[in-house]
């Protein structure tokens, strides 16, 4: 009986122990949902590894930056951006540039977001990406001795990233590969795994 009980006891233990890394590991990988007017993508961000990154991504989203904005480049076998234009192709004020977090071990791989920039190393604000495809040619040094920093990756409406870069793209202004039909993010939200 004693014995049963031991085990019962470590048994309990492990299951609240399990139980308490669990919700951890959920506060370290926060989701947000983009609600599109093609439908919903759900993103878990990885805090632990671009903590940096993923509080300033949260920030923006918090303060309603997204809600409105479109995805405003769109190349098929490379990426859908969006972030930093409304649908008047008006680009939206953004808080001070980041520190680029790309070599973080997270790689610029198929349903991966990633933060968009100029040529800049530490130059990304609002923008992001999410890749269409495995861009290898993004990850940690790069071409730049950089590369793009990864800091989360699509985990529901795979579909709907695949709707959206197989949608007709043109010119406007100096924007190439901007959709001829908006692709509008109308919120931007915090939600629970």
């Amino acid at each position: 009986m004693l014995i049963y009980r031991r085990h019962l006891l470590i048994l309990t233990a492990a299951l609240s122990f399990t139980g308490l890394f669990s919700h951890a590991q959920a506060a370290d990988m926060p989701r947000v949902t983009l609600k599109t007017n093609m439908g919903e993508i759900v993103l878990e961000l990885n805090q632990e590894k671009a903590p940096v990154t993923v509080a300033n991504f949260l920030q923006y989203v918090k303060s309603g930056q997204y809600n409105g904005t479109i995805f405003h480049r769109v190349i098929a076998d490379f990426m859908i951006q969006g972030g930093g234009f409304d649908r008047n192709m008006q680009e939206k004020k953004t808080r001070a540039p980041i520190q680029n977090e790309a070599n973080n071990g997270l790689r610029n791989e198929i349903y991966t977001i990633a933060m968009a920039r100029t040529a800049a190393p530490h130059s990304a604000t609002a923008q992001f990406f999410i890749n269409t495809k495995n861009n290898s040619n993004l990850n940690y040094p790069g071409f730049d001795g950089w590369g793009y920093a990864v800091f989360g990756k699509v985990i529901k409406g795979t579909e709907v990233v695949d709707q959206i870069k197989n949608v007709s793209t043109g010119n406007a202004g100096f924007h190439q590969n901007v959709p001829t039909s908006p692709v509008i993010i109308e919120s931007a939200t915090i939600t629970t795994p």
